[in-house]
């Protein structure tokens, strides 16, 4: 066992979570094959949830807050609709974010991150060849603040996959929303008439319970998802965890100037 995987052992919590172990690396594909989501509820030790929380505390002075307007699909408006269409129906979301290279350098989120083993794992049940991170210093692992009455718009995701890891929860609010296959991107049907009625509050969505200390996956490309406005004085916090399928990958200038302030 290298210095890396020892080092994963004393975070994560290995009797509820045997991330080597074949049977249970099955049994998580197929709930996220069959649920399009997957909880890992308690993956890290609530200690090492307890030290991850204080240094986001302790870096959120750092962080880049702003206010992005886009639509549903986070692309660009298409003139070919009214503004007021499913296409181009401005959705409004907000929240605070540090970059990569403003995590601790020993922080538990690299020795997860980098960790052969728990890719290995996510290699399997997300059904990935190869896992690689950004090739730039912001982009792999960031956290997200959202203090009363920030939100997550509802939207598309433009990748096949999303990781995250729960840190504090807030006093009311912060509720993750979705709905599964919503749209079916492959075959370019957008469902404009589901998403209108999705805007206009006549879509039922499921939410997704989660704790401090909860990991996780979601297929987010044909499920449309928010998160709702955070209410009370306890900031919601949360670490994303980015992977390419492809090395050499770096975010846009133009997504890092919107989401992270800079670009370097």
């Amino acid at each position: 066992m290298d210095k890396t995987e020892s080092r994963l052992s004393s975070i994560v919590d290995n009797v509820k979570h045997p991330l080597e172990s074949e049977t249970y690396r099955m049994k998580c594909k197929e709930t996220l094959d069959k649920e399009g989501v997957l909880v890992l509820k308690g993956l890290l030790h609530p200690d090492i949830i307890q030290k991850i929380f204080k240094e986001a505390e302790n870096q959120e002075h750092l962080a880049y807050f702003c206010v992005n307007n886009h639509n549903v699909y986070l692309e660009p408006s298409d003139n070919s609709y009214s503004s007021n269409h499913a296409r181009n129906r401005n959705i409004v979301s907000s929240k605070g974010c540090i970059t990569d290279n403003q995590v601790p350098i020993d922080s538990p989120l690299r020795i997860l991150y980098n960790s052969d083993e728990f890719k290995s794992f996510l290699r399997f049940v997300l059904d990935e060849k190869s896992l690689y991170k950004y090739d730039d210093d912001l982009s792999s692992i960031n956290i997200h603040y959202a203090n009363e009455g920030q939100e997550l718009g509802w939207h598309f995701d433009n990748s096949s996959f999303a990781i995250t890891l729960l840190i504090q929860k807030p006093e009311d609010g912060g509720s993750f929303e979705y709905i599964r296959d919503f749209r079916d991107f492959e075959n370019n049907e957008m469902n404009y008439k589901g998403v209108t009625d999705l805007l206009n509050g006549k879509c039922k969505p499921k939410i997704l319970s989660m704790e401090p200390g909860c990991l996780v996956l979601f297929r987010g490309r044909n499920a449309v998802h928010r998160v709702t406005p955070t209410i009370g004085n306890r900031v919601r916090v949360l670490s994303v965890l980015a992977y390419n399928s492809k090395p050499g990958v770096q975010l846009s200038e133009t997504a890092r100037k919107t989401f992270f302030g800079k670009l370097y």
